[in-house]
């Protein structure tokens, strides 16, 4: 099987090597010629891929079994206008290719704060830039029929080199310190990701999202506490929240947790 992956940032670079360990060729793009070469040494089949250049894309990274698309919008930067017309360009690639099965990666964040919890069956009502562009991505590609795509929407993301410990550093008053997190830590992302590939489920959407939601203050004191930093000072107050729940993942999704209480793995 061959797997290629656009976009082998934090994510996609540590999905890749956890793939190659399950024995599947990967091929992986980077915007940055600099990482062509720490790809190469990981084993992946490296290609220099910037979907902002009109440019005309590898049919030889297309050339795979299952495309992974793991690019962020950036709308905070002011790039989210351009991040579904680089989709539509990648749908023109996908086209021309044999794949038939695509993995989107979107985010929780499509999700408003409605002070309600929400499953896949609940309807998204994104209400910022970043959610906007995502949800019009995912209609983007639930809208093709010429192959089957997964859009897994992720928590916030937590692992190495993101200690949530860090999270906050030199602020005060912090508002919302009641509301729940929405988190999910690097190795039950890549876990999820390899149990749909391994199980071959396409054409649905999951939230994954650790199944434990502590409030912001307690979570975020006690990872301070255990990077030994300065304890984070929140505001007991509940103001917007949402609890991001999966109703896929143990049923159409075959999957436990690694990790399914913050509190354990703080201490």
């Amino acid at each position: 099987m061959t797997v290629s992956i656009l976009g082998c940032g934090w994510y996609g670079l540590a999905l890749a090597k956890a793939l190659l360990a399950d024995g599947i060729t990967i091929k992986g793009s980077t915007t940055s010629p600099d990482k062509l070469a720490l790809l190469e040494e990981a084993g992946i089949v490296p290609f220099l891929l910037d979907l902002s250049e009109n440019l005309p894309l590898s049919a030889d990274l297309f050339d795979c079994d299952i495309l992974i698309i793991s690019i962020p919008p950036k709308a905070r930067s002011g790039a989210g206008a351009e991040y579904v017309p680089k989709l539509k360009r990648v749908i023109d690639a996908i086209q021309l290719s044999p794949i038939k099965k695509v993995i989107l990666i979107s985010s929780t964040g499509i999700y408003a704060d409605l002070n309600q919890e929400v499953t896949e069956q609940t309807p998204p009502q994104p209400n910022t830039p970043a959610g906007q562009v995502l949800f019009e991505a995912e209609e983007l590609f639930r809208r093709q029929n010429i192959f089957k795509t997964t859009t897994i929407r992720f928590g916030g993301l937590i692992g190495p080199g993101r200690d949530p410990g860090r999270f906050f550093a030199g602020k005060k008053g912090i508002p919302n310190g009641l509301a729940p997190v929405n988190l999910i830590y690097l190795d039950d992302c890549i876990g999820i990701t390899r149990a749909i590939i391994q199980q071959d489920v396409f054409g649905i959407t999951v939230n994954a999202c650790t199944p434990h939601h502590p409030p912001k203050r307690a979570f975020y004191t006690q990872a301070a506490a255990k990077a030994g930093l300065a304890l984070r000072e929140f505001l007991p107050e509940l103001g917007e929240w949402k609890i991001v729940n999966s109703a896929v993942i143990g049923e159409a999704v075959r999957y436990e947790y690694k990790i399914d209480n913050w509190s354990n793995w703080l201490q």
